[in-house]
Order: C-alpha cells, then structure tokens, then sequence
C-alpha cells in the first residue's frame, strides 16, 4: 500500500515540473500526510528511492498515462494549478527565443525569512517553474558586521522553500566563493577599471562631491596591483584602504561616482571564519554571481536601481551583458508596520520575543506554527504581481485565502477563555453529541457532570431569568449570577431566535494556552482538543488555531485567525 501512495506521489512531482523528482521532496510530502508512518522513516526512505529510479527511467508521456491510471484525480488538481496560473499569473517574462530562464533569490542570511522573503522566494521559483528553466538560492552573505549572518539562518532558508513548494534547483553561498571575486577583482585592476584608493571617507566625499577625482584614481596598474596585494595580506587596517570600480566621477548622480567594490572587515565570519579579511560589497559580488551563474531575469525592489546602474559599470568593463530587470514596489503588511531583520534580531537577543517563530513576528517560522498552509501563502503573493507602486496591504488578505483552505478540513471544539463555573440544578450527567465538522456526519461525544465552564465574555453580558441554549448539550435559565447557577429546562428542543447559543467546556476538560499575535488567552477546552496535536482546528465562537504541544492535561495552541 505504502509502494502505491509513495509512486503517486513522485508521479505528481514528475509530472508537475517535468523532470526527475527529488527525493527530499517526495518523502517530505509523503510523512506529512501520513505522519502515523514516521517511525518508519528508514524504510519509507527507501521505498521513496525506489519509486523513484523507477520512474527516472520512464518519458513524459509515460508518466502522464501512468499517474491518470492510478490517480487520475490527481492529474485533474494539476490541470486546475495549471489554470489557476495562466488567471491569476504574473505578467510574461520577455524571452529570447531558446532562451531557458534562471531566477534567483538572494537573501543575506542575518535571520529567519519573513513574509517579504515570501515573496521573492515565490515569484522568482513560479517563474523557473513556468517556462521550465532553473531557481537559484543564492546566500549573500558577505558582511560579517553590520548584516552579521546567523548560522541557523541556512537552514531555515531551505526549510521555508520546501515548505513554500518552491525548493531551488541550486543553493550557492557568496562567503565561500570569495576567492572568486578576488580573481575578477584582479582582472579589472589590470584593466585600469579599478584602484586601491586611501582617502578617509569624509576626505572621498569631497573629490566626489566636486565631481573630482581622488589622487589615487591615477594610480598605475603595477602599483595597483601591489596595493592589492597588500590589502589581502593583512598589511593595511580596517577603513585604511578600499578597492574603488572607475565609473563616471562626473556623473549626475553622486552614488554612480566610483563605488566601493571590497573593503577590510577583520571580523570572524559565523560560516568560514577568519579566512577571509577583504569582503566583497554587495554591489560587486551580487553582480559578478548574477553573471557567473547565468541569471535572465532579475526582480528586485525599485529601491535598487542606483544598485543595478552601478553594476552596469562592472559589467561594461568585463565586456558582459546585464541580465533584464524587473521592478517592484515595496509591500506593507499593515498590522506588522516596518520592520527589518536585523531589529528583529535584536529584540530576539534581548528577549523581547520567544523566537524568530514567535506569533507577534512576520516570519513564516512564525505563521507555520500558527498554522498557514504554504498554498494559500503562494497563492496570496502571485495574486499581487509586479508593480512598481508600493503596495499596503492588510493581513486580513491573506487570512481570507487560509481560511479557504483549512476550513475545509479543520475540526471544530469547544473552548472557553477566562472560565467561569456554572452550576446546571436540576442536572446530573450529560453527554452531549457534537458535530466534529458541519459538513460530515461524524460526531464527538462531550461528556459532563452537574459543572461545566462558560467564557469569561458571556459570563459578562448574562442576567437573571435570561434563557441560553448550551449548544448541543441543553436550554438553561439563569436563576442567580454570583454563584452562577442554572436550572435546566429543555435538553432536545432547538433553541429559538432569539436565544444566545454559547460554546462551553466540562467539567474535566483540558487546561489551554492560546498564544496570539496580541497576546495570550487561558482557557478550558474539551478533552478531544489533545488529540489534534500538530493540527489546525476551530474552537467555535474563537477562531482557528493550531494544536502546537499536549502534556498531560495541558495544551499549548497558536492562534491562526
């Protein structure tokens, strides 16, 4: 049964992105929808490896036949993402003909990724996936001080592409490719298109300023070299001497005017140490790994134009051709505001947060374990395309298209925040029958005593002689607020219009913590809820929330929304 399920779904990958599929992936995929088989994992392992020389071995058209005779459902789910692409979509890449397309994604590595990372990670792999060509995860990570990488960060990266279905085809890492810049480095000294320049900052400043150039810009070649040389032996301090790329020093644009390339950081670098002294800007190496690794298309934040317009200068003195640019505007999340990452980082140190995923963050460590489904994530980012217009957004967007998916198959339970007891006269034992999900005819039993718990906020609006309906259990009167107790009246009977209908808890229910993007909310909830550890489930009347930890009798839930 396992060897069926396991080539359904490598069939499906193979068929999706028309190559090989990898075995990270189908396995991934596989233990999460049948997580009751992790402990199997080994053996899962290699039945996954198994499948898939199978089906390395077969064509397109062989693959297509094969998976709509044992899942054609799941060739229709194709054909319908397919169609979903071409409407929603993002604008056509313009496209030489035979020209196969290589996105990338570049983040520096100083945290974990955020819904802004989301978005490049997205478009740039929708893209590679659509016209068949390449995705790159491309870690610019070259600045051991002011964006200080942080180890973990790697890692993460890689998972949140996974999970975002949008796992790269490479993954290269700009600190340990520096030997590489060096060369390209030395081949523009040679053709006098750079200098080692001297002049303090403030003292540059001035030379460009005046649209001047520095003393050293006329350095010879040999001289140069041996300025070069000396930088990436230690011989010169930090600020001493930069290398500069010559562009225009009469140029309008004051940022154009002979930018720095490599400057001396004596740091030790989290991921290669202290082997390196002469790093790279971003600028320089962004530009040369761009060409190196055969980039088409480029997107990136119209902030960055002065950056590409430098690059050009690079890329005339190397005789090369720039790769087509794309711009697009920045998004605002409105309930985040602005952020960055290196404040976050900073928050975190300080314990100001509990983690990068804590609820409170715009991480997709966070809104996993709040319980997003990746798809709708994707879904949300593609719907907004390519504008160069800023675009403020609310996260209410993205709650609706999550909502869609998990509502679905959620499970509903009753959930009370702050408790108050109330005491049924006339009541002994229940055992109300409760629909597990309106959509099914498949229930849970609650069972109860003469005691059971009321939220905190019903218990606020109730009067005396006021009739409720406990829904699925029974009608009730209020007869006193403190203590509160009331007389059962009706068990069968549907309540009328008029009368509240409210979720409640047992008497033996489960202590649970809801921790929210605004706060914390302590409850008691029905005894099923332990079972769902690792899920998204509605506490009805609340929201849904995702079952993160269950000890004993006590849970611990992320709110979704």
């Amino acid at each position: 049964m396992e060897e069926i399920k396991i080539r359904k779904y490598a069939l499906q990958n193979a068929v999706r992105y028309e190559k090989s599929p990898k075995e990270d992936t189908v396995l991934k995929k596989f233990l999460a929808e049948h997580p009751e088989l992790r402990k199997d994992a080994k053996h899962i392992s290699t039945l996954v490896k198994e499948e898939i020389k199978s089906i390395a071995s077969m064509s397109k058209e062989e693959r297509v036949e094969e998976l709509t005779k044992i899942a054609p459902e799941l060739v229709e789910e194709l054909k319908e993402k397919g169609k979903e692409k071409r409407e929603i979509g993002l604008p056509e890449l313009p496209l030489s003909e035979g020209e196969k397309v290589v996105m990338r994604f570049a983040p520096n590595p100083n945290g974990a990724a955020t819904l802004g990372s989301a978005r490049g990670i997205i478009v740039n792999s929708e893209y590679a996936k659509r016209y068949g060509g390449k995705f790159i995860l491309r870690f610019d990570d070259t600045d051991p001080v002011l964006k200080r990488p942080l180890l973990e960060a790697y890692d993460w990266y890689l998972e949140d592409c996974a999970w975002l279905d949008a796992e790269p085809d490479e993954v290269k890492v700009a600190s340990e490719r520096v030997d590489k810049y060096y060369e390209y480095a030395e081949e523009l000294i040679k053709k006098g298109a750079a200098y080692v320049c001297f002049c303090p900052a403030d003292t540059f400043k001035q030379y460009k300023d005046h649209k001047e150039p520095c003393p050293h810009r006329t350095v010879n070649v040999e001289e140069n070299k041996d300025c070069w040389e000396k930088m990436l032996s230690g011989v010169y301090e930090e600020k001493e001497a930069v290398l500069r790329i010559k562009t225009d020093m009469a140029s309008e644009d004051p940022a154009l005017r002979d930018w720095v390339a490599f400057r001396i950081l004596k740091k030790e670098h989290p991921r290669v140490g202290e082997k390196y002294e002469v790093w790279p800007t971003l600028d320089f190496e962004s530009a040369i790994e761009d060409h190196l690794l055969g980039i088409t298309h480029i997107i990136r934040g119209k902030d960055l134009m002065k950056s590409e317009k430098r690059q050009r200068f690079l890329y005339e003195h190397l005789g090369w051709k720039y790769p087509i640019t794309m711009h697009w505007g920045k998004i605002k999340m409105q309930e985040f505001g602005k952020f960055s990452t290196s404040e976050l980082r900073k928050k975190i140190e300080r314990g100001e947060y509990e983690g990068w995923d804590d609820p409170r963050l715009p991480t997709l460590k966070a809104l996993r374990r709040r319980g997003f489904q990746p798809e709708a994530i994707r879904k949300f980012f593609i719907s907004t395309g390519i504008t160069q217009t800023d675009i403020a957004v609310s996260m209410k967007n993205l709650y609706a298209e999550n909502r869609k998916m998990v509502d679905a198959t959620a499970m509903r339970y009753f959930f009370v925040r702050n408790p108050e007891e109330m005491r049924l006269k006339d009541g002994n034992s229940f055992v109300a029958k409760a629909l597990k999900h309106p959509s099914r005819e498949d229930y849970r039993e609650i069972r109860t005593g003469d005691t059971v718990y009321i939220s905190g906020d019903d218990f606020a609006k109730m009067k005396e002689g006021q009739k409720i309906r406990l829904k699925y259990l029974c009608t009730v009167e209020i007869e006193s607020i403190k203590p509160l107790v009331a007389r059962v009246i009706d068990i069968d009977t549907k309540p009328t219009t008029d009368m509240p209908v409210i979720q409640w808890a047992p008497a033996d229910g489960i202590k649970v913590t809801v921790k929210r993007p605004d706060g914390i909310d302590e409850g008691i909830g029905e005894p099923l809820i332990a079972t769902e550890l690792g899920n998204v489930v509605q506490f009805e009347r609340y929201g849904f929330v995702r079952i993160d930890s269950v000890v004993e009798k006590e849970v611990v839930a992320y709110f979704t929304h």
